[in-house]
């Protein structure tokens, strides 16, 4: 199915984000536009303080937009929101965060961390369908029904970030924004979070927005990926587009990160570091579409040189 037949479930339009202390104003997110279409998993990539956070957290209406619009479905949800539509938004919008032992309440036990979300909002004809649902979550990513009477700082890394899955999948939403959810687990951990992600995402259709900074992780999640420097969109193509032609110079800075398996290669490996590029007033770039769903981010020229470059 092409993208333009394709439901555009979130849309980002011209999104600024802007955090002010005293007279200082440091602009994270600069004018970023993009779409997630239902049913996909779109990954935003880049290094720490590049804003993929800022926007994940923009979307769950945890940072305020400074300019532009998200929209859900159509609707608006950024600026202000009648109370019944900011409920409908938090519970359609699920976030699992980055560092799974911080996110969950060490005082609360696991079933209350999971069931807080269906209290909140009322999901539940009575307590045998509260506990019915809790149960369900938690068999659904792979713990026992046991493990509700404990407590957090119980758990290994990787079975807190189960319990932050189980609290997000039991709300029953259309999307969720997982902000960096392995980067603080095991290398043999990560795979098996994957997988469930994925599970859920067959099994109930759901819609990711997955944040990370390392692509060789989200070659194996993503359908598309958005490359993100210093608030500014880069790249966007589907992934193995990217990764056959990455044209952007900050896309192969990234992709020369990318750990080698055999130490060998991995010492005579070159790093590829990115330098911005200084525009003049006449000639400022934009994010353009060469062709192929692929747009980067250049002037006039640069654009013409990438397209030489992807249809040679």
């Amino acid at each position: 199915m092409e993208n333009n037949e394709r439901e555009v479930l979130l849309s980002i339009q011209n999104l600024d984000v802007v955090f002010k202390q005293g007279k200082n104003k440091f602009k994270a997110v600069d004018n970023v536009s993009f779409d997630i279409y239902k049913g996909e998993t779109l990954s935003l990539v880049g290094e720490s303080g590049s804003g993929k956070t800022t926007i994940g957290r923009a979307i769950v209406r945890i940072n305020p937009c400074s300019n532009g619009a998200i929209y859900f479905k159509g609707k608006k949800i950024s600026g202000k929101l009648s109370r019944k539509d900011d409920q409908d938004v938090i519970r359609k919008i699920q976030m699992v965060f980055q560092d799974p032992a911080a996110s969950l309440n060490e005082r609360a036990t696991i079933e209350y961390i999971i069931s807080e979300g269906l209290y909140n909002f009322h999901l539940f004809k009575d307590e045998k369908d509260r506990m019915a649902k809790v149960e369900r979550a938690i068999n659904d990513v792979g713990l026992l029904p046991e493990h509700l009477t404990r407590y957090p700082h119980e758990f290994s890394g990787g079975q807190r970030q189960r319990v932050g899955l189980a609290r997000s999948i039991v709300m029953e939403p259309e999307m969720i924004v997982a902000d960096e959810p392995i980067s603080a687990l095991d290398v043999s951990i990560r795979a098996q979070v994957l997988n469930l992600l994925k599970k859920f995402q067959r099994e109930r259709g759901l819609t990711y927005l997955f944040i990370a900074h390392d692509l060789s992780i989200v070659r194996f999640i993503s359908d598309r990926i958005v490359v993100i420097y210093k608030g500014k969109i880069m790249e966007i193509a589907e992934t193995e587009e990217l990764f056959k032609y990455p044209l952007h110079p900050y896309t192969h800075s990234l992709m020369s990160a990318i750990p080698i398996p055999d130490p060998i290669l991995e010492k005579k490996k070159k790093l590829f570091v990115y330098t911005p590029q200084e525009y003049g007033p006449n000639d400022q770039p934009t994010l353009t579409d060469i062709g192929n769903g692929h747009m980067v981010y250049g002037s006039a020229a640069e654009i013409e040189r990438y397209k030489a470059i992807r249809f040679k």
